[in-house]
């Protein structure tokens, strides 16, 4: 029997139901999966608890060792570092008043440098500031006064020790300290220790003063000990960075010198 279509009447879609049964489809499976994080969460969430739960103490013990390091730090410096730090000051002033007259009397500049290396006046010199203050910026810079104390009177091996003793972020002054290095390894008659020296000296700092005037004590010691290429390389070096310098002067009859 033929079948026929009222006026009005829609066939279904059939391509509309499978697309939403699809999307319900994948809704329930959103969730499934979405549910099935957090249960993971919540899983790894009570792995957690568990776990501080049994090592409460070894963790309480961690942060207790970190509070006490942490305050016997801070105590350390207030009531230890600084008290002594201020101590150390007071015995540097003097010991550096006696340093600085001794480099102005050349005649009685033996017995000054004395002065300021073993203490007057009851004050300690810089030879006990460094013993008894090490580990303190003062005691630190004693060392470096000592070391230069003993260049000026030509104790070389004395120099040496106390020079070697300091260490310093100031860039001056650790040019300085590692220049008076080279002046004592040139007197002890160790050439390449002095050359070697002298360029730290000069690269540690590279200012127009201090960098020159080492670069130009290693071109010159290294010239007197037939070092004739390495001589050449400083003095170019002086010729190229610092035309400027006092030292650049006269350079160039150096550098034609040594080729």
């Amino acid at each position: 029997m033929a079948t026929y279509n009222k006026r009005g009447y829609k066939a279904p879609k059939p391509q509309e139901e499978k697309v939403e049964n699809e999307f319900e489809e994948v809704l329930e499976t959103g969730d499934s999966t979405t549910a099935e994080v957090f249960d993971t969460l919540d899983e790894t969430a009570n792995k957690t608890e568990e776990w501080v739960a049994r090592n409460q103490k070894p963790i309480l013990g961690v942060v207790v060792a970190i509070a006490v390091v942490t305050l016997g730090y801070f105590f350390y410096n207030k009531f230890m570092v600084e008290p002594k730090e201020e101590e150390a000051l007071s015995g540097m002033y003097q010991a550096q008043t006696y340093f600085n007259d001794a480099l102005a009397n050349a005649e009685a500049k033996d017995s000054l440098f004395n002065l300021a290396l073993n203490g007057g006046e009851g004050k300690l010199g810089f030879i006990g500031i460094a013993e008894q203050y090490s580990g303190t910026d003062s005691g630190n810079l004693a060392n470096y006064y000592a070391g230069m104390s003993y260049l000026q009177m030509g104790d070389f091996k004395n120099a040496e020790t106390y020079l070697l003793k300091f260490k310093s972020d100031d860039a001056i002054l650790n040019a300085m300290a590692l220049g008076a290095l080279g002046d004592v390894y040139s007197e002890l008659n160790k050439v390449d220790d002095a050359i070697a020296s002298y360029k730290k000296a000069a690269a540690s700092n590279e200012n127009d003063y201090t960098a020159p005037r080492f670069l130009y004590k290693a071109a010159q010691l290294a010239l007197l000990n037939n070092k004739k290429a390495e001589a050449h390389e400083l003095f170019t070096q002086i010729k190229d960075k610092y035309e400027d310098s006092r030292e650049a002067m006269n350079v160039e009859t150096y550098v034609e010198m040594t080729k």
